[in-house]
């Protein structure tokens, strides 16, 4: 495989995190942050990070937020000549989170009505979309009808000139429900390469009741490839020549946010790149596991020189 020039579509934004554990924000809060935040954000940062070509395409309020995202994108090597500066007022989007005690996350979004949510489709955006020849898709940035409009076009696009599609649902309960949201999974779904679901989400497009089955189901229906996120069980590639699996890597876990986006960029950055499977499979599970090592989303992203001394440390 040559090397592939990789774009992702979606939010970008900032989270801002409590302090205290709890059940959502119906009293007031000690907070931290802003982090540089939004999954197809933390997404293609990774990538960048690991050495692949990577682009994203959003756009962001003209105030401190954005320019949070702007400085941390750019300053990792991601291409950001297709994120729009909203002239119009419009914020950047944020999301609150709160942890509850049992590690579960409540979250209170705005996408939809942030700049992000609003986006259109630029001279610059199309220019970004003509160098790529690959696409990666977040389920959460088919929430928003402007996001999932360009995303679409920009598979036509890209696919047509026989280009490659990876996607992750990445779904939050909050979301799931969204009109429309099910039909445009199922679509991104029937042209993906690439699918990288995380535990339950493998069962989301099929009738299948154990994991064997999905699996079966959906390789028998046209995907080449699914990568099965575990998160602290490890994580496993399946196709028609058979099954990879990698262990998880012992850690601390401080701030689960962001580590299947980072196991995402991780993966599919270095399958662009050209790698083999399973060394592809070792540098995503390390991404993901170094990314819970730190708090903030974007926090734990790191370069292969940093995954390589991270392996090391914990083998031996």
């Amino acid at each position: 495989m040559t090397d592939k020039r990789l774009l992702t579509i979606g939010e970008v934004l900032v989270e801002i995190v409590a302090t205290t554990k709890g059940d959502g924000f119906r009293a007031a809060q000690p907070l931290i942050g802003p982090f540089p935040s939004g999954a197809p954000a933390i997404f293609v940062d990774q990538a960048a990070r690991i050495g692949a070509e990577a682009a994203i395409i959003s756009r962001v309020g003209a105030d401190d937020f954005g320019k949070v995202n702007l400085d941390r994108l750019a300053a990792d090597g991601v291409d950001i000549s297709g994120i729009a500066v909203a002239d119009d007022g419009a914020p950047t989007g944020s999301a609150f989170v709160r942890y509850r005690g049992d590690g579960s996350r409540a979250f209170v979004f705005n996408i939809a009505h942030s700049a992000c949510g609003q986006l259109e489709l630029t001279r610059e955006a199309e220019a970004v979309i003509e160098r790529c020849s690959h696409i990666h898709v977040m389920g959460t940035a088919l929430s928003a009808p402007g996001l999932s409009h360009l995303i679409k076009a920009a598979i036509v696009r890209i696919k047509g000139q026989g280009g490659t599609l990876s996607f992750d649902p990445n779904l939050r309960p909050e979301i799931l429900d969204t009109p429309g949201l099910r039909s445009a999974l199922g679509e991104i779904l029937a042209q993906t390469d690439v699918f990288l679901p995380s535990g339950d989400e493998i069962f989301l497009f099929t009738e299948a009741q154990d994991e064997a089955g999905a699996v079966k189901d959906l390789l028998a229906r046209g995907i080449p490839e699914i990568v099965l996120k575990r998160g602290a069980k490890g994580a496993s590639h399946f196709c028609a020549a058979g099954r990879t699996d990698v262990a998880p890597l012992a850690v601390e876990e401080i701030d689960p946010t962001g580590a299947g986006d980072c196991f995402g960029g991780a993966f599919v950055g270095m399958w662009l790149m050209g790698h083999p499977v399973e060394e592809a499979l070792a540098y995503a599970n390390a991404a993901g596991a170094h990314a819970v090592t730190r708090v903030g989303p974007m926090e734990g992203t790191a370069t292969r020189a940093e995954l390589d001394q991270f392996m090391k440390d914990r083998t031996r």
